[in-house]
């Protein structure tokens, strides 16, 4: 049995090596049309790689899927992040958890990641062959059991018994038009981006490109979308966890206005007005004489407070003794709703992740086998699956290339016509 695995990648190669462990007679082949395979592998995490979350109960792990949240958690009883952890330790990769829950080789080297996936599919026998781009995959059903010709963008053909498409998420629809046309015609949620930064040239808040905040909330006027998080300042507008969360969330919404929408931040997200206004009360009596730009009661950078202060009117003579009323309100408006224009996204480094791709509906939601081709299975991001930043989108590789894995080699019969 020839099994093909289109896509060198993280789900590409987790299914491979686990269609070679689970078939040992088979011959697997993985073809990735890049030079290099593991691509987004090596950039993630800042080149550490975040290869999943500590958060091992399932029924939490799900919740950080903006899409595909049902459809993924019967699968996390196959291979979950435990799973991951135990299955990378126990080929000599010990993984270690970060605070906000990432985890890491502890080697903070995301060739470490590489290196496993690479010796294990060599010592398991897998061929993989770069600069090997796809153009379009045939059905034979003249047979009892289903085969496939994948034609190379060179030409070439290789005949497969059994197929796997794990190529990532592609931006555009007509990206998709080498897999079967029943398929990615009938079974295709349109693809947006998902994890962006904003873009909003207008800001006066441009010049503090480097500032952050522990916990802003951030939300998209008029809608219900709303995240909490760490929020970072940039040359371009703002990025962080609490903008990456927002984005995916909101991908479609976002995608639907172009990526032009009012963002609202509240930069103390943990509390709320009266709270705020509290702290000022208190801050007037025990620091009266002090100069309202050198003392902050919240904690704040102190750039991202002098701007907010002086926007509001107050000047750097001004005592906490001497605030007026007016522009104290001014100040808590400013911390709790200020609204800024959008006018764009940018990728999030390399890491970018799409939102759609492969409907769940098309597939056997236990092998992930296309239910109009027999023999052709997907994982990974080209599924209508993706995660929020965090190592959720890799979990979703691994565990959707483990169940394909699994499945691909066991016998399919061609449905009678």
């Amino acid at each position: 049995m020839h099994i093909v695995v289109i896509g060198g990648g993280a789900a590409g190669f987790f299914g491979a090596i686990t269609a070679a462990e689970t078939f040992p007679q088979a011959t697997v082949t993985i073809l990735e049309k890049n030079r290099q395979v593991l691509g987004k592998v090596r950039v993630s995490g800042g080149g550490r790689c975040n290869v999943t979350h500590a958060c091992f109960d399932n029924r939490q792990l799900v919740k950080h899927y903006p899409r595909g949240e049902k459809w993924l958690r019967p699968l996390l009883t196959q291979f979950d992040a435990g799973a991951t952890v135990r299955w990378f330790e126990s080929r000599g990769v010990p993984l270690k958890t970060e605070p906000d829950g990432r985890m890491f080789p502890t080697t903070d080297s995301s060739e470490t990641i590489i290196n496993c996936l690479t010796r294990t599919a060599d010592r398991l026998g897998i061929q993989i062959r770069t600069s090997c781009g796809v153009s379009e995959l045939i059905p034979d059903s003249s047979t009892p059991t289903p085969r496939w010709t994948v034609r190379l963008q060179t030409g070439e053909t290789l005949p497969a018994d059994r197929v796997l498409v794990a190529v990532g998420g592609y931006p555009q629809v007509p990206s998709y038009g080498w897999i079967p046309p029943a398929n990615h015609a009938n079974a295709l949620v349109s693809p947006v981006p998902s994890l962006f930064t904003f873009n909003v040239p207008d800001s006066p808040l441009l010049a503090l490109a480097g500032v952050s905040v522990p916990n802003a909330q951030v939300s998209v006027s008029g809608t219900s979308q709303k995240q909490n998080g760490p929020l970072l300042l940039t040359h371009w507008g703002f990025s962080g966890p609490a903008i990456l969360r927002l984005s995916a969330w909101a991908a479609r919404d976002l995608a639907a206005v172009d990526y032009r929408f009012t963002l609202r931040i509240h930069w103390l997200g943990d509390q709320n007005e009266a709270q705020i206004r509290d702290g000022f009360a208190n801050f007037r009596q025990q620091h009266a004489k002090k100069l309202v730009l050198s003392q902050n009661p919240f904690g704040l950078p102190g750039r991202l407070w002098d701007a907010f202060a002086l926007e509001a009117g107050i000047t750097d003579q001004t005592r906490w003794s001497e605030l007026p009323g007016k522009a104290q309100n001014r100040l808590v408006e400013k911390l709790t709703n200020s609204t800024y224009q959008v006018v764009g996204k940018s990728t999030f480094k390399d890491e970018f992740v799409t939102c759609g791709g492969i409907a769940l509906g098309s597939l056997n939601p236990q092998t992930l086998e296309s239910n109009e081709h027999p023999g052709l299975f997907f994982a990974g991001e080209v599924l209508d699956v993706d995660g929020i930043t965090g190592g959720f989108n890799f979990q979703n590789a691994w565990t959707t290339g483990f169940v394909a894995g699994r499945s691909v080699g066991n016998p399919t019969p061609t449905p009678p016509r």
